[in-house]
């Protein structure tokens, strides 16, 4: 069950990504974090319930509420056009529990595979705080990227394995993604600084709005 779920977050995270890259409408792209967020809160709920005597189930089906409240958050945030700083600071607890659950998937839940994938959801949401707790737009564009990619590596991907009954030495695939990672993400880092994306079309103005106020205008940042 905790795979179904894990599928549609990469689902989510690459439409995330490709917002943060204009190409998807933010309004369009809350509804479906609406849709995951809910998801990844009854996924949990319903993993704990059957799981009350395995410790270890219950604690890695602890860390999806991170990622529910996240998705419910940044879907009411972008459909109510609200400002994204409580988003940004929410992503920093995320990031910091994230290192937590990385410790554990390494040394408790014996997962190395997935003792590198938090490392890559902490490194994200610490992006997040950046971009939407700290208001720093100029990292945008890289953010965009950074979570189009990791949709599909560290979610899309090994959801479907696990599904498939392909996902195997967990040994072998941590170094893969800790490699992968370093040199990806270092390299888009000096490749999208920069170069933000520009709006597909100039917003209009008050005076061709007729009003006096921007409230519903789409914002992310």
């Amino acid at each position: 069950m905790g795979a179904v779920g894990l599928l549609y977050v990469g689902a989510v995270l690459f439409l995330n990504g490709v917002m943060l890259l204009n190409k998807v409408d933010p309004r369009a792209a809350g509804i479906f974090n609406l849709f995951v967020g809910a998801l990844q809160v009854i996924v949990p709920t319903l993993l704990i319930v059957t799981n009350q005597a395995r410790p270890a189930a219950i604690l890695a089906a602890s860390g999806i509420y991170l990622f529910g409240f996240t998705y419910l958050y940044v879907g009411v945030n972008l459909l109510g056009n609200f400002d994204s700083t409580g988003v940004g600071y929410y992503s920093l607890f995320v990031a910091v529990m994230a290192l937590g659950y990385s410790f554990a998937n390494f040394r408790v839940l014996n997962d190395p595979a997935f003792g590198v994938i938090w490392l890559y959801w902490a490194y994200l949401w610490f992006l997040f705080f950046v971009l939407l707790g700290l208001k720093k737009e100029q990292i945008t564009r890289y953010t965009g990227w950074v979570t189009a990619i990791e949709g599909w590596v560290t979610a899309a991907i090994p959801a479907f394995l696990i599904l498939t009954g392909y996902w195997r030495n967990p040994q072998t695939v941590a170094v893969i993604l800790a490699i992968f990672g370093v040199v990806v993400f270092g390299g888009l880092w000096p490749l999208t600084r920069g170069r933000e994306p520009s709006a597909a079309a100039p917003a209009p103005s008050d005076e061709e709005l007729g009003v006096s106020d921007q409230r519903h205008r789409p914002r992310w940042t």
